[in-house]
Order: structure tokens, then C-alpha cells, then sequence
């Protein structure tokens, strides 16, 4: 190293060498005896004391500006070291006065030169050789304003501070961002008094100018070849300097400077980065004498820790792990004052933590700071051999203590704490990165792995929380036993169902342990021993409170089984596989037990049935409510059941749906005998009927509910099961036959009391029908019907609010087929009276407004019977004039004629057209063909005859006829005929032109070969105001009267009073005589 520019002989023995601060290795430290831990974390009472001491001579002896969250108040520490301790007023002072006497420490600077960047560029290169002077200026006022002062600031180290107090780096050549990391030493007496000072400096060695130009690279380095050329040779060049106050740093700092100059020249000389800590040497209390440092801060650790968590806990709250102000405020002076290094921090932190851990409660993420530190600054050599074999100890510990909370955790971490999950999950993450440590696996070689060593310690726990869980039931006799195993294996399914949902997960996500399984293996296998045990001491038969208790013991036994992985996923085969066997004793009992429960619950249901709907939307009372829970609940059971062996499962899904048929007939009697009760002596007849709409109701609800047995009792996963060991369609041959039977019961008895409350207003329609039909001839049709009308609106909206859809649904269709009857009745015994005849087709057509009810009521499918259509066809003839039923009869003949395409009787070929402007309808009679031979020569004399019907619409025009021709079969006529009539006639419904074909007969009444009828609508010409051109040919097969009779024949014969339907039912009463006298029938 080159000499100071200057005083080259003087340099050696005027500056010393830097004091580097380096960790000694393990070797080079002296050996002491490991300390003994108490086997708690509070210490002896002299212990106690001396620690005490220590603690006040730390606040006593406080350097530097408090941190901003620190509390800065020497009185408030000290309270609080008093509560700390427990020390009493009179023995706090006595400790103080001791404390204030000895002997001050030595106080020392400990400063750090971490690096510099952009500083001034001095050398020809533009670079620099940096290094720094640095020492401690006592005695100094603290500078002010003034001019003088500002100089005495700005001096340079060599002229401030003792050649033997200064320090000085290492240079770092051609560079202007130098990095030192050097520390050092300083010690001075009083920090108020205390200046820290640095100079920066550029190493200027002695070089020919021949080096110079080679180093030279611009206009700049030339520049300062002729500045040093100026100077003395080999004189360093200064680059700058800090000077700061000690009085006015923190205990710890860390920060970057900036260089100042001594002159206004160059102000911009960068920075420097500085590390403080304001320390002592040489402390006079007995602790800092007799014990390591980081042994005492950790004592000072564990009390103040101990003293925060036990005031929590006199409050009532847990402590989170923060200290308080005045805990941060010591240790950390303490810390500082004793020059802990971070790593010995948290090694004290960490030996202090895990042994209060293991005596007061507070968070177990406490640890995981110094840990991780730990982990971090993990170096095996720095420590002594006792300081290892002491963290190896708290390791072992920390870990037999995790251990021994995890296999207790269940009763250590109870879920009624809201935070014990969070805390559990703390205590596995800290032996999980404990366990991960380099520190823990070099010190604890032997040691398993934690999973497993976690696994065998829940295994453990689980067996001791069973056993424990046992001795709480001690049963007196068999039953009592049964009860005392089945609350024992409550306790078993609410245990894993918390693992399930609570402790498996933080198991799983911090050692991926499969809490879950552990504990189900372990618990199912002694759920069996003792299950298998007691059954062994029941004895059939089974009496219904030890069937009761077995039953329950069998579901929670069922269900701790499916709580277990699926067969398919299993390793082994579980203690409680077939466990069912035990109990097939008991299966009557169960069955018996169902259904004497059931039969009770109905009969007491229906006594307390008032009959009364249990509102507007519910039609039902309240007994049918009761009987499908009585249903459900037997459904329940079957499920609850569930029994494995298929056939013995069929066997008792028969006996559950038998039983349940049997309850719903049960029900039936019970209700109908209860409304029957009800009813009896009242005189209002609506009460009962009101009670017998419920009763139907309710029956209806119950086949409702039966409907639903097969998906209530799963029989189709029932029918997969049995399929390989029952026959095919046995099933189906014994489930759905007890099923359709009861259906049948109960549709019976449905029909039963809606046909009751039929009967009640089949009555009541039949009278007012009847007074109908006698009503005076004055009376419209329609005022006729509105007693009935009414009478019907009221009973049925009645009907309506009382019974449900499909009970009011089936009424309707008894009262419609019932009207229909009565109607029919009427109907026919008014044949011959057009008038009542029309009041009752007037009535038909409102009724089936009425029932139809605008889709409300029946459909018209159910409505438009072959009754229905047959009533309204009669009706509608019977309420028809005699003219209107004649003009009927001619638009029959007329389909007739257009349906008819065999000529079997011959055939009339005609032309026929209307002019309308002569109101003339000419008709030509062109030929006739194939008639019968109707006279004994084999041979006919035919002529036709022409008549305009019906009649009362052509008054006036007489009947025509052609020339006779003798003995021909196909005559050809060639006449025509004109009849002078208006169009309107015509062009009604019937009016037609009857041909009909006669032969001369000289002695007697003409024969009739046939007619044919011509409907006048569809004439050419008639339509439209053109006349007609070319009139096609129209070819007419005859016809003859139907041989039976017609109906309006028969309507009109009936109507004795009235001549013209007398004289036009003997002509056509004659036409079909004479038409039944030949042997030939007309074809189709």
C-alpha cells in the first residue's frame, strides 16, 4: 500500500490496519459447559434477578435516537420490566440504585463501509483507486452556522482525529462504484459530545509520464495530466467525506450518504452506503460476565413472552404473537447493545418460542419466523458444541410435544374453539419446516419421518379416544348395553365425519396424510369387535324395545360402513364386511315393530280428523296429511334398511308393501266409519256431504301416495339386484299384484262415494228436468231451463271448491251420463211435441256448455257419447215443424241419390236449366234405361211422373207427366217441361225435382220402378244471372224408400193433429209399400 502523499516515512506506524469483524469458527471459540434448562420456562429466582439487572442496565445505558414505533420514555420501560418480573416497588428501587453504580460500559460505534457509487473520476483514465479514512471526533461542540464551524465540519480525518484512533480500507483500484463491506470498531466516550467522520480519498501512486499518456483516453485525462503535473508527486487526491453526529443516529442504521466536498467545487461526489450500530464492550452486570450473550437475551426473551401471553390471558383473549412497545423496545436495545448477530437472534428466538410453546398458549406461527432465519443463515460451525447439542435438544422436544398434541388432538383442539383448526394447522406447518430444517437433519439423523411418525401418533391417539370414549358407557344388562354401543358408535360417525370435513384437509394439505383413512381402519376394526360381541349375547326372540335399539345400532353400523372407500378402492377387507348377519334375528321384530307404529300413528290421525280441507288449495284434511308421513316414514325405513342379500331383501320389500296396502285400506274403513260419526244426528244435510267430499279426498290423496311405493321402495334397483336369483316376472308377479290390488281397493272405494254424492243431485237434475217438460207453452226455452241451469251452477261450483280435480272429474261424468238418461226419457216420452222438444234440445245444448265448463270440466271426448249424439239427433228432429222435417227428408233423399251408384233399378237421364229472366226451370226427360220388368209379360209400361218438392214450398204447380210407353224397358221420352217458378225456392235446402218412374197398370194402382231426385241448387242457370248454355246430360240411378222406415217418417206419423204430415207420410208410406212388393232390392 502506498504512502500518505506527504509524510511517505510516517505512514506505517501512524495508521493501523482495519479491524475486520469476522464470526470465529467453532475451534477457535473457548469450550463451556452446556447450560441446563429447567424443566420449565421460568427461571430461579436469582436467575431472575440477574436478568433483571441486565435489563435495566440496558435501558440505563441507551444510545441513539429512538426507531419511530419504540417507546422513548426510560420511565415507561422500567414500569413495565417491574410488571415483567414481578419485582416489588421497594426491591425495584434497591435493584435500580445497584444498577446506576456500576461501571458504565464501553461505548462503541460499530460501522460498516458497504460501498460508494459515482464518485469523482481523479486518475487519467477518468477512474479512481478509492479508499476511505474513518474515525470518531471527540470532544467537538455541536457545529452550527457559522463559518468556522462549517470549516471544522468539512476537515479532513487526518486533521481532526489520532493517528491511532483512525481506520482505513482497502483500496479498490479503477473503479468509481467501490465495494468495500468492511466493519470497525470505534469507541468513544460521550455520543453527545461525538462526531462519526469519513474521508474518501484517491490513491495517487508515483508513475512517469510515458505511463500517463498510455493511460490517457481524452481531452479530459490530458487535462489532468497537467493538473497533477502542478502537484506534489504521489499526493492523493480527495474525493469527499460524511461527517455525522452520533447523538443523532438510531441505534441501528442503514442508509447511503452523500460525499460533500471540502470546497464548492465539484458538489455532486456521489454517495457513500453506511451501516451503524451503536454497541457496548465490557458490560458490568453479572449476567453479561457469566453467560453468552444470545443464553441471556434468550432468558430476557422467554420472560417478557411469558409476561405478554399471561396478560392476554388474565383478559380473557389469546395472544396473537405481536409484543407489545416496551417488550420490542428492550429486546431490541439488548439485541443491539450486545451485538447479537441476526442469526444468534433467532436462535435465541427459537429456543425461547419452542420451549414456551410447550407451557402457555399462544400461536404457533410464532415459530416459523426464526425458523425460516434459521434455515436461511444455517452454517453448522458457528456454533458450539453445546449451543448444537442445545438446539438439537429443542428440536427433540419441540417434536415429542407436537407428537403428543396430535395424538390427543381431538380433545387439545376441540371444534367448539372457533380458532382451534387454525391452530392445529400452525402446529403441523411448524414441525413440517421444522422437520425440512438443514439444521434438524444434521443434528437429528435417527429421527423418522414426520409423516409417518404423525400417522402412527393418530393411530395411537385414535385407539386411546376409543377407549376413553368406552369407559364413559358402562351399561347394566344386555339392553342397556345395546344402547350404551350405539351411543358409543354415534360417537364413532360424528368422530369421522369431523375428519372428513375439518382435520383431514389440514392433515392433507401440510404432510399429505390421509387422517380420514387412518382414523376409519382403525375405528371400524374396534366398532366391530364390540358389535359382534353384544349381538352374540341377544337371544331370539327379539322383544320390540331391544329391536328398536339393534335397529339403530344396525343404521349407524350401515352407515359407518359406506363412510369407508368402495369396494373396488379397498386395500384390505374391512372388520365390519357382512356384518348384516348379526342381525337377521332381529328383521321380524323391525317389521312388526314398522308397522304396529304405522297403525297407530292412522288410528290416532283419523279420531283427531275433523273432516275439514285444510284450505282452499289443499282439499284433503288433516288424517291423509298424517298417513303420508306415516308412508314416508315407512319408505325411510325400507331405505334405512337397505338389506344386502338380494333375496332376502325381496322378501322384505314384500312384507313392507303388503303391510302398507293394508294401512290404506285400514284407513278407508276407519275414515268413512269417523265421517259416519261425524254426521250422525246433524241435521244439516250440506255438513255431511262436506265431510263426504273430504272423505273422497282424502282417499284419493292416499292413492296418490300408493301410487308412489315403487319409487319410494326403489324397486328398480330391487329388480336389478334379485335378477340373478329370482325367477322372471316373480317380481312383477308379487310387487305389482299387491300394488294394483290395493289400487283397486282404494279406486272402489273412490267410485263408491263419488257415485253417493251423485246420487245426491241425480235428483235434484231429474226434477227440475221434469219441471222442464211441464213447463206452460208461454214460457221461452231458454227461461225454461234456468232452474236447472241454476240449480247445476250451484251444486257443481260447490262440488267444485270441495272435491279435488280427479274426484270432481269422475262426479262429472256420473252426472252427464246420468242427465243424459233422464234426458233420453224425456225425450222420448215428448216425441210428438215439438215444443217441449225444443226445450229440451235447448236444455242439451246448455248442459254441455255447463259441463264442458270452457276446458274446465269434461272433455268433449267424455262429453259427445253415442248417447249424447243420438239424444241431439232425436232432439233435433223432434224439435223441428213438420215442414222443416219434410225438407229434412228430401235432403236425406238427396244424399241418398248423390251416394247411390248401382243402376240394380234403372236409370232417368234428364237435361235441366233455369232462366232467370223468365223464372222458368225447363226440364227435359230424355230416355230411362234397364228398368223392371215389372207386368206379367216380362215387360213394364212406363212413364214418369215430374213433381217440385216439398210440396209447401211449390203450392201452386202441379205434378207433370210424360207419355206412356208400352211394354219398353229403356223408353226414350225426349219431352220437355217448364215450370214457372222464382228462384228462391229453389235454391233452399231440399228443394228438389222427384222423378218418379211408374208402370201402367190398366186394372190397378200404377207400379213403382224407381225414383230419382234432382236437387234444384245445383241446376245451371240458377245460381248466377247468365243464362245457361250448352245443359249437360244428367244421369240418374233410381232409388227406392228405405224398407224400415225412416225416422222422420215415423216422427211425422206421430204427429196425429197435423194433415199435411199426414198426407205426406201415407205417399211415402205408399212408395215404400209398393216398392216392398218386388222382389229385387235396390243395391248400393
Amino acid at each position: 500500500m502506498a504512502a500518505h502523499p506527504g509524510h511517505p516515512q510516517r505512514r506505517a506506524p501512524l495508521l493501523r490496519q482495519a479491524i475486520k469483524i469476522r464470526r470465529p469458527r467453532v475451534r477457535d471459540l473457548p469450550q463451556t459447559t452446556q447450560e441446563t434448562e429447567p424443566p420449565s420456562h421460568h427461571l430461579p429466582p436469582e436467575e431472575r434477578v440477574l436478568l433483571y439487572e441486565e435489563a435495566l442496565y440496558t435501558i440505563l445505558h441507551r444510545l441513539g435516537q429512538p426507531e419511530p414505533d419504540h417507546v422513548s420514555e426510560a420511565s415507561e420501560l422500567l414500569h413495565y420490566l417491574q410488571e415483567a418480573f414481578h419485582i416489588e416497588p421497594q426491591e425495584h428501587e434497591q435493584l435500580l440504585r445497584r444498577v446506576q453504580e456500576l461501571e458504565k460500559p464501553t461505548f462503541c460505534l460499530k460501522a460498516t463501509v458497504k460501498q460508494a457509487k459515482g464518485i469523482l473520476g481523479k486518475d487519467v483514465s477518468g477512474l479512481s483507486d478509492p479508499y476511505c479514512l474513518l474515525g470518531i471526533e471527540q470532544g467537538v461542540g455541536v457545529p452550527g452556522g457559522s463559518p468556522t464551524s462549517r470549516r471544522r465540519q468539512k476537515a479532513v480525518v487526518r486533521d481532526t482525529i489520532p493517528e491511532d484512533q483512525t481506520h482505513r480500507t482497502q483500496v479498490i483500484t479503477q473503479t468509481l462504484n467501490p465495494v468495500w463491506d468492511e466493519t470497525f470498531i470505534l469507541e468513544f466516550e460521550d455520543i453527545a459530545s461525538a462526531s462519526f467522520h469519513l474521508d474518501m480519498w484517491d490513491l495517487d501512486a508515483v508513475e512517469s509520464v510515458r505511463q500517463k499518456l498510455g493511460e490517457l483516453t481524452d481531452l479530459h485525462g490530458l487535462r489532468r495530466i497537467f493538473k497533477e503535473a502542478r502537484k506534489d508527486r504521489g499526493q492523493d487526491d480527495f474525493l469527499g467525506n460524511v461527517v455525522l453526529r452520533l447523538q443523532d443516529l438510531h441505534c441501528r442504521e442503514d442508509q447511503w450518504y452523500p460525499l460533500e466536498p471540502c470546497t464548492e467545487t465539484y458538489p455532486d461526489r456521489g454517495r457513500c452506503h453506511l451501516q451503524f450500530q451503536l454497541i457496548h464492550k465490557r458490560r458490568a452486570t453479572a449476567a453479561s460476565r457469566s453467560r453468552p450473550s444470545y443464553v441471556v437475551h434468550r432468558h430476557l426473551l422467554q420472560q417478557l413472552v411469558s409476561h405478554e401471553v399471561t396478560k392476554y390471558q388474565a383478559g380473557s383473549t389469546s395472544w396473537d404473537g405481536s409484543l407489545s412497545p416496551q417488550a420490542t423496545t428492550i429486546l431490541f436495545l439488548h439485541a443491539t447493545q450486545k451485538d447479537l448477530s441476526d442469526f444468534h437472534q433467532s436462535l435465541a428466538q427459537w429456543l425461547a418460542y419452542s420451549r414456551l410453546y410447550q407451557s402457555l398458549e399462544f400461536p404457533g406461527s410464532c415459530l416459523l419466523h426464526p425458523i425460516t432465519s434459521i434455515e436461511y443463515q444455517w452454517i453448522q460451525g458457528r456454533l458450539r458444541a453445546e449451543q448444537l447439542e442445545e438446539l438439537a435438544t429443542s428440536f427433540s422436544s419441540l417434536l415429542a410435544y407436537g407428537l403428543a398434541l396430535i395424538r390427543k388432538f381431538r380433545s387439545v383442539f376441540p371444534l367448539s374453539i372457533p380458532d382451534s383448526p387454525a391452530r392445529l394447522q400452525s402446529l403441523l406447518r411448524v414441525l413440517a419446516q421444522m422437520c425440512k430444517m438443514k439444521a434438524f437433519g444434521e443434528l437429528c439423523l435417527d429421527s423418522p419421518p414426520l409423516p409417518q411418525l404423525v400417522t402412527e401418533a393418530l393411530q395411537t391417539g385414535t385407539v386411546e379416544w376409543f377407549h376413553l370414549k368406552q369407559q364413559h358407557h358402562q351399561p347394566m344388562g344386555v339392553l342397556e348395553a345395546g344402547k350404551a354401543l350405539l351411543s358409543l358408535v354415534q360417537d364413532v360417525l360424528g368422530d369421522l365425519h369431523q375428519c372428513l370435513r375439518t382435520w383431514n384437509k389440514i392433515f392433507h394439505n401440510v404432510l399429505r396424510i390421509d387422517l380420514f383413512s387412518t382414523a376409519f381402519w382403525e375405528l371400524q376394526g374396534l366398532v366391530a369387535k364390540q358389535a359382534q360381541d353384544h349381538m352374540a349375547t341377544v337371544c331370539p326372540p327379539v322383544s320390540p324395545e331391544m329391536g328398536e335399539s339393534l335397529f339403530q345400532l344396525y343404521v349407524s353400523l350401515k352407515e359407518l360402513c359406506q363412510l369407508g372407500p368402495l369396494p373396488s378402492e379397498r386395500d384390505r377387507v374391512p372388520a365390519l364386511d357382512g356384518f348384516h348377519c348379526w342381525f337377521q334375528p332381529a328383521i321380524p321384530s323391525w317389521l312388526q315393530k314398522t308397522y304396529n307404529v304405522a297403525l297407530e300413528r292412522v288410528q290416532r290421525a283419523v279420531q283427531m280428523d275433523q273432516l275439514v280441507p285444510l284450505g282452499e288449495l289443499t282439499k284433503h284434511s288433516t288424517s291423509a296429511v298424517d298417513l303420508s308421513t306415516c308412508f314416508a316414514q315407512i319408505s325411510h325405513t325400507a331405505r334405512q334398511l337397505d338389506w344386502p342379500d338380494p333375496e332376502e331383501a325381496f322378501m322384505i320389500t314384500v312384507k313392507f308393501v303388503e303391510d302398507t296396502c293394508r294401512l290404506a285400506l285400514v284407513y278407508c274403513s276407519l275414515i268413512k266409519a269417523r265421517a259416519r260419526e261425524l254426521s250422525a244426528g246433524q241435521k244439516d244435510q250440506s255438513q255431511a256431504a262436506d265431510m263426504l267430499c273430504v272423505v273422497v279426498n282424502n282417499m284419493e290423496q292416499l292413492r296418490l301416495v300408493t301410487n308412489r311405493l315403487p319409487s319410494q321402495l326403489a324397486w328398480e334397483a330391487l329388480e336389478q339386484r334379485v335378477g340373478a336369483v329370482l325367477e322372471q316376472g316373480q317380481l312383477q308377479n308379487t310387487l305389482h299384484a299387491q300394488l294394483q290390488s290395493a289400487l283397486a281397493g282404494l279406486g272402489h272405494e273412490i267410485r263408491t262415494g263419488v257415485r253417493t254424492l251423485a246420487e245426491q243431485l241425480e235428483a235434484g237434475i231429474a226434477m227440475h228436468i221434469q219441471k222442464l217438460v211441464s213447463v206452460r207453452d208461454s214460457v221461452l226455452p231458454e227461461d225454461a231451463i234456468l232452474p236447472l241451469m241454476k240449480f247445476l251452477e250451484v251444486k257443481l261450483c260447490y262440488m267444485n271448491t270441495n272435491l279435488v280435480q280427479e274426484n270432481f272429474s269422475s262426479l262429472l261424468s256420473l252426472l252427464w251420463t246420468h242427465t243424459l238418461v233422464v234426458l233420453v226419457e224425456a225425450a222420448t216420452a215428448q216425441r210428438s211435441c215439438p215444443l217441449t222438444s225444443c226445450r229440451l234440445k235447448t236444455a242439451l245444448q246448455n248442459l254441455e256448455i255447463c259441463f264442458h265448463a270452457e276446458g274446465c270440466g269434461l272433455p268433449p271426448e267424455a262429453l259427445h257419447t253415442a248417447t249424447f249424439q243420438a239424444l241431439q239427433r232425436d232432439l233435433e228432429l223432434q224439435a223441428a215443424s213438420s215442414r222443416e222435417l219434410i225438407q229434412k227428408y228430401f235432403c236425406s233423399r238427396i244424399r241418398q241419390q248423390a251416394e247411390t251408384t248401382s243402376e240394380a233399378l234403372g236409370a232417368v237421364t234428364v237435361k235441366a236449366s233455369y232462366r232467370v229472366a223468365e223464372q222458368k226451370l225447363r226440364v227435359e226427360i230424355l230416355s230411362a234405361s234397364s228398368l223392371l220388368p215389372l207386368d206379367s209379360n216380362g215387360s213394364s209400361d212406363p212413364f214418369i211422373q215430374l213433381t217440385l218438392e216439398p210440396r209447401h214450398e211449390f203450392p201452386e204447380l202441379a205434378p207433370r207427366e210424360t207419355q206412356k210407353h208400352r211394354k219398353d224397358l229403356h223408353p226414350l221420352f225426349d219431352e220437355t217441361f217448364e215450370f214457372l217458378v222464382p228462384a228462391e225456392p229453389c235454391q233452399k235446402d231440399g228443394a228438389c225435382l222427384l222423378l218418379t218412374v211408374l208402370d201402367h197398370d190398366t186394372l190397378g194402382a200404377d207400379d213403382l220402378e224407381g225414383e230419382a231426385f234432382l236437387p234444384l241448387c245445383s241446376v245451371p242457370g240458377l245460381s248466377g244471372s247468365e243464362e245457361p248454355g250448352e245443359v249437360p246430360q244428367t244421369r240418374l240411378p233410381l232409388t227406392y224408400p228405405e224398407p224400415n222406415g225412416d225416422p222422420i217418417l215415423q216422427l211425422l206419423e206421430s204427429r196425429k193433429g197435423d194433415r199435411e204430415a199426414q198426407v205426406f207420410v201415407r205417399l211415402r208410406r205408399l212408395r215404400a209399400k209398393q216398392a216392398s212388393q218386388h222382389a229385387l232390392q235396390p243395391g248400393r
